[in-house]
């Protein structure tokens, strides 16, 4: 199977590190989809990354679905089955996407030349990312066990910290920075940190 993929991508090292986990190799595909002459909607017509391309030439897009797929085809039980486990477990990866859903487009913004940011749209993913972090602050007991909602939350951190170094989240949130700190040491993290 192949990923395209893009280094810094956080959703991308969401389905990485999963793959780790489960123990299932990826040949990585570096991806173009931000080039101005791209040809990646040919692969992916959403034109993000990641896109899984499994070995039959079928593709699958969006990090939930190829990393329930990975998880189904794999055995790894990092979804947990129907009942209260699994939609506390999705949660968590809702509020780790959310972490992401916000950083990569604020990442974007803050890029384009200072005169044509909107501070309102910076404002608004800060908020996003502050209520999120709040959240995960208040309960971090929450974040027990190796599954795709701590997979994510931990993936959405480390993004954080290599996009926006500077907002240093975890001087305010100390329990969320000393799970995090165990988290990601786990190889699956090593082995995917964004470059």
């Amino acid at each position: 199977m192949k990923i395209h993929a893009s280094p810094a991508s956080p959703y991308v090292r969401k389905v990485r590190a999963l793959a780790v986990e489960l123990g299932v190799p990826l040949e990585i595909v570096m991806a173009d989809a931000g080039a101005a002459n791209s040809t990646y909607g040919q692969i992916n017509p959403i034109h993000r990354v990641p896109t899984l391309e499994l070995d039959n030439g079928d593709m699958l897009f969006d990090s939930p679905v190829i990393c329930e797929y990975l998880d189904a085809a794999h055995g790894g039980g990092f979804f947990p089955p129907a009942g209260a486990e699994r939609w506390r477990v999705l949660k968590l990866q809702a509020l780790g996407d959310g972490i992401m859903d916000a950083a990569v487009p604020r990442r974007g913004e803050v890029l384009r030349p200072e005169q044509q940011q909107s501070p309102a749209r910076i404002a608004a993913y800060e908020r996003s990312i502050r209520q999120v972090l709040d959240a995960l602050e208040n309960d971090v007991a929450g974040l027990d066990g190796v599954n795709i909602g701590t997979i994510a939350v931990a993936c959405a951190l480390g993004y954080l910290d290599f996009r926006f170094p500077d907002d240093a989240w975890h001087t305010t949130r100390p329990a969320l920075k000393a799970w995090y700190d165990a988290f990601a040491q786990r190889l699956s993290m090593v082995q995917t940190e964004p470059y």
